[in-house]
């Protein structure tokens, strides 16, 4: 049996096309688990990184804007916000448009969390990397991009 490794001009089966995104699932699961692992702070659970970083990439937000961002129930991230908050990660301060809004920023530390934890997650992946024949790291460049496209739709 022919897979997409082996010989991507070959088109596959619906049979194969399954088992190749029952593959992919979990490979790029197990990757994510490995990845979320290297963290600077161990006892930050991956939401409350992922406000964070939304914070470092996007900029201050509302609650509504952060609850809406990463698809949660308003008073979920009212939860989360506030235990960064109480840990010293962002900040809550009034709108200067609109007083009857609160923005949510980080603060230095929390910038350091982001940094950090990103530097630790580079470097696994670079070591990890290097350990690849120049074939394997070529292959997964270009299946980064195949994947970033995949995203997209």
């Amino acid at each position: 049996m022919k897979t997409a490794a082996s010989s991507p001009a070959t088109p596959l089966s619906p049979t194969d096309d399954a088992r190749a995104a029952a593959d992919l699932r979990m490979a790029t699961f197990r990757l994510a688990r490995r990845l979320r692992s290297q963290r600077a702070v161990d006892t930050m659970s991956d939401g409350q990184f992922a406000v964070l970083a939304a914070l470092k990439i996007h900029g201050p937000h509302t609650l509504g804007e952060l609850a809406d961002r990463e698809r949660v129930s308003a008073p979920s991230m009212n939860r989360t916000v506030n235990c960064l908050e109480e840990s010293g990660y962002l900040s809550r301060t009034p709108d200067e448009d609109d007083r009857r809004k609160v923005n949510i920023d980080l603060t230095d530390a929390g910038r350091d969390v982001v940094e950090e934890t990103v530097r630790r997650r580079d470097s696994w992946l670079e070591h990890a990397l290097a350990e690849l024949t120049d074939e394997q790291r070529a292959t997964l460049a270009s299946a980064a991009e195949i994947m970033t496209g995949v995203a997209a739709r």
